[in-house]
């Protein structure tokens, strides 16, 4: 097995306890040269909310720095962002997938500046 097929077979379990929950989920994609956050609708149909290091804005914010959005600070950044659209689309609380990547660096980054922002795992 390749590590994106292990990485998938992670995820299933949580993907499918969410979807048994009937909640948001904040799902996360990181590659190894962005992070991208998603919200999704409790039926798993639409996504609602999203950010990434791709956008305009963001990468304004990182054209200084190494890394760009290969680093703790753009997914801190991203986390951020994605809590202020979810509170503007009026979204509290979510359920955080990490989509099979291990809780540390960039992902746990991102979570965390979500959470100080406001959004409720």
């Amino acid at each position: 097995m390749d590590k994106k097929v292990s990485r998938l077979r992670r995820a299933i379990p949580t993907r499918r306890k969410i979807a048994e929950l009937r909640v948001h989920r904040l799902t996360v994609f990181r590659s190894n040269q962005h992070i991208y956050a998603s919200i999704i609708g409790p039926e798993g149909d639409r996504v609602l909310v999203s950010a990434s290091t791709n956008e305009p804005e963001v990468r304004q914010q990182l054209a200084g720095q190494t890394g760009r959005g290969s680093n703790t600070s753009a997914a801190a950044i991203i986390g951020k962002r994605v809590a202020e659209k979810a509170k503007a689309a009026g979204i509290e609380t979510v359920a955080f997938d990490r989509a099979g990547y291990r809780y540390h660096g960039r992902v746990k980054a991102l979570a965390d500046a979500a959470r100080e922002a406001g959004l409720k795992f």
